[in-house]
């Protein structure tokens, strides 16, 4: 187990369009919305579905891949880790964010 420190896998719905932002360095950074189900039974019985979003980011080569074949309603797994962090607000206020920085992508539905 030691080496697995932080370690994130996720198989989903993109959630909306990728944004794809293009840096001065010529490196490509892809943010984009994964949403992954978990089914189960309620105490009465009666099939329940509940959805988690995440945050994606994804740089370099991966970008490149999802600007050109990941649109909204595609199924994917994405593996990576879990990153944090922080920005101020206009009124002062810092915020924490916690995104999966994808490092591997899997094509996975045919939308």
């Amino acid at each position: 187990m030691s080496t697995i420190k932080n370690h994130v896998q996720l198989v989903g719905n993109v959630g909306q369009e990728p944004t794809i932002t293009n840096l001065e360095n010529g490196k490509k950074v892809a943010r984009l919305s994964l949403a992954t189900n978990e089914n189960y039974k309620d105490t009465n019985g009666e099939k329940q579905t509940d959805t988690n979003w995440h945050t994606v980011v994804a740089w370099g080569k991966v970008a490149e891949i999802i600007e050109k074949y990941v649109t909204k309603g595609k199924e994917i797994g994405i593996s990576g880790k879990l990153k944090t962090r922080t920005y101020e607000t206009e009124s002062g206020i810092t915020r924490y964010v916690a995104e999966v920085e994808a490092n591997e992508i899997l094509l996975l539905g045919s939308k």
